[in-house]
């Protein structure tokens, strides 16, 4: 059965994956170092530590992450990261190289991460906050200044926070942050309500198995541990399902149109991590799961619909911390913001 097991798990892995996506190289890089013996058993992964390693977000470590330890070649590590190895072998705490995943080189040239991801998540956060507010006009040549980088490395940056539409050019094409009231979120909400429950339908053929495996855990994991989650940990959940999962979905132009409705994930994670208490009851967890059981007994359908409702029944969760935050913070104005207009 071991042998079966080993099989399996190396012919997940036959095909190539130098141009696939990024977490599924990462992956095939660890796998490569523990069989080697690179990484030796007990050594401890962190996120943030292999991220560096690879010149990447800790998103695409996640996945990878997730996926080893469902195919049993890692196992969590007190909710910090992850251990090498199925045994109960003592955490060792070594310095990660690129040396460990080759020759020395070859983490680095797996990907060579964005400029505009360095200043990224912190820009993300500050341009949310002030689209609570209202409009904002945004000076790219001083955010460059600001930010310490190139003025293409801030264009860059810009150029992604309006992929999800958080900011947009005028008609004298001046960036500005897109104002977000709720009629907005509504908006934003009702594509949720529509395609998500499509793109699940069409996704769940692509899904690896133990992927889905792997995110059930974490969410039987968290629901035993509510409240003691942090922020991450909440995000790493909802990017499992809506992102991930999604992901897998072969239609591109519901994608496409689910990028900029994905906007209120966004806001509920930048806005509950300005002061993050956690509601008496569990915001999504069980939720989440009712998904993945319905998808682990392959009723699409079913999962489908605990999704829609799942969405429908969020919105004036979000409203009403939008609202609070609107009520109790005022807007932190750097340099290169404009004038707010509504």
């Amino acid at each position: 059965m071991a042998k079966e097991q080993a099989g399996s798990r190396q012919a997940d892995r036959a095909e190539p994956t130098e141009t696939g996506p990024l977490y599924l190289r990462i992956r095939d890089a660890l796998a490569d170092a523990i069989a080697a013996g690179r990484l030796p058993k007990g050594a401890l992964l962190l996120e943030g530590h292999v991220a560096g390693i690879f010149s990447s977000t800790r998103t695409p470590v996640r996945q990878a992450f997730a996926l080893l330890e469902a195919a049993g070649a890692i196992r969590r590590f007190e909710g910090r990261g992850f251990i090498v190895g199925p045994g109960r072998e003592a955490p060792r705490r070594l310095a990660l190289t690129a040396a460990m995943f080759g020759d020395g080189c070859e983490a680095q040239a797996l990907r060579k991460a964005p400029a505009w991801e360095a200043i990224y998540e912190a820009l993300e956060r500050e341009m949310v906050h002030l689209s609570v507010f209202g409009r904002h006009r945004i000076n790219e040549v001083e955010l460059a200044r600001a930010k310490g980088v190139g003025r293409q490395v801030a264009r860059d940056a810009l150029t992604r926070l309006e992929a999800v539409g958080i900011v947009e050019k005028d008609e004298r094409m001046r960036w500005t942050v897109v104002p977000l009231d709720e009629k907005r979120m509504r908006d934003l909400h009702d594509i949720r309500v529509a395609l998500e429950p499509v793109a699940l339908k069409q996704a769940f053929p692509f899904m690896p198995e133990e992927e889905r495996a792997a995110m059930t855990a974490r969410l039987e994991r968290a629901l035993a541990g509510y409240p003691d989650l942090s922020l991450a940990e909440m995000d790493g959940m909802e990017t499992d399902l809506h992102i991930t999962c999604l992901g897998h979905c072969p239609n591109r132009e519901i994608l496409i149109a689910l990028r900029r409705a994905r906007f209120m994930l966004n806001v509920s994670k930048h806005i509950m991590g300005v002061s993050h208490v956690m509601p008496k009851d569990e915001p999504f967890i069980s939720e989440h799961l009712v998904v993945f059981s319905a998808l682990e007994a392959g009723d699409v359908d079913a999962a489908a619909e605990a999704l829609r409702h799942h969405i429908a029944i969020s919105l004036p969760k979000v409203i009403g911390r939008v609202t609070e935050f609107r009520e109790t913070h005022r807007p932190d104005v750097s340099a290169y913001v404009g004038d707010i207009g509504h």
